[in-house]
């Protein structure tokens, strides 16, 4: 098993940047492919962006594309999103995730996933 926390997250203004962390402990993160989620209030969990276990495949959801970018470093067992150009529309709780997929951009799919980390983008 794998045990995830996430951290980063926080308030900005709308433009601005985030970095998001993901840490991994237990079994090595470089076993999983990654992805990060989002989910606001009354709505689904929703993919935002997922990476192999070697970068060699990268997904993002359309609404992210050319702002986020997702990144591992399998020596610090941690997985990275860094969030430019933020939008109101981006406020949720950001969750990590691990699945044993190639890769994939379904919730349902993955195994295991930290609590989460709240992003709020002010307008």
């Amino acid at each position: 098993q794998v045990q995830l926390v996430e951290s980063g997250g926080g308030l900005v203004q709308a433009g601005g940047s985030l970095r998001l962390s993901c840490a991994a402990s237990g079994r090595t993160l470089s076993s999983y492919a990654m992805g990060w989620f989002r989910q606001a209030p009354g709505k689904e969990r929703d993919i935002v962006a997922a990476i192999s276990r070697i970068s060699s495949r990268i997904y993002y959801a359309d609404s992210v594309k050319g702002r986020f970018t997702i990144s591992r470093d399998n020596a610090k067992n941690t997985v990275y999103l860094q969030m430019n150009s933020l939008k109101p529309e981006d406020t949720a709780v950001y969750y990590c995730a691990a699945t044993t997929y190639i890769l994939s951009s379904t919730s349902q799919e993955y195994n295991y996933w930290g609590q989460g980390t709240q992003v709020t983008v002010s307008s």
